[in-house]
């Protein structure tokens, strides 16, 4: 492997806004986790040549190419495809009000697109007792583990639900005090995104 080598800012700057672009393609059209869409765009723009970390572009930067990308190629069709997931989800948050649930990721941010699935944050004092709740309603589910921001492995129940995919991660109850208000939504929160003037334009 060469190093990558860039001699100014500008360079930088263009290179990572490069990949910040053609990660969001990724994103958008095959439903790409930000990482590895990350990593990917690198390797298709730069091959094996090894670089610094800070010539990645942030998720924030991303995720506006996101926006950009899907206004671009997906304005007929992306808005309803979010206020079919967002309607979803409320239904969804609504059962499981008893684990206080939280929307997160593309669903809450705007971003969901045809390949994306809702992700629901759940917080409760026995993670048992969502396996069982579900199991209840009759719902098939599968357990893998997702790290949490915090390092922490978060127990996750996957499941299909009116044919969307739906990924609940479990955490206890006191790491609600330290989650960022501004990556998740609760039930009033979500209501309010889907009453939006913005989604009933004709």
């Amino acid at each position: 492997m060469t190093n990558f080598i860039f001699n100014d800012g500008d360079s930088v700057a263009q290179i990572r806004d490069e990949i910040a672009s053609l990660a969001a393609k990724f994103i958008a059209e095959e439903g790409a986790e930000y990482g590895a869409a990350k990593r990917r765009a690198v390797k298709q723009l730069l091959g094996n040549q090894k670089l610094n970390g800070n010539i990645l572009p942030d998720n924030a930067q991303v995720e506006q190419e996101v926006r950009e990308y899907q206004a671009l190629f997906f304005a007929d069709s992306q808005p309803a495809r979010l206020l079919h997931l967002r309607q979803l989800a409320a239904v969804l948050m609504q059962e499981l009000a008893q684990f206080n649930p939280y929307v997160i990721g593309a669903v809450f941010n705007g971003t969901a697109g045809e390949h994306s699935d809702i992700y629901l944050h759940l917080y409760t004092d026995n993670s048992k007792d969502v396996a069982i709740f579900l199991l209840n309603l009759g719902i098939d589910y599968e357990v893998s583990e997702h790290q949490g921001k915090r390092g922490d492995a978060l127990e996750t129940l996957s499941f299909i639900y009116k044919n969307e995919g739906v990924h609940l991660l479990v955490h206890d109850m006191d790491d609600l005090r330290h989650t960022d208000k501004n990556e998740r939504g609760n039930l009033a929160n979500l209501q309010t995104l889907i009453e939006s003037p913005e989604n009933h334009d004709e």
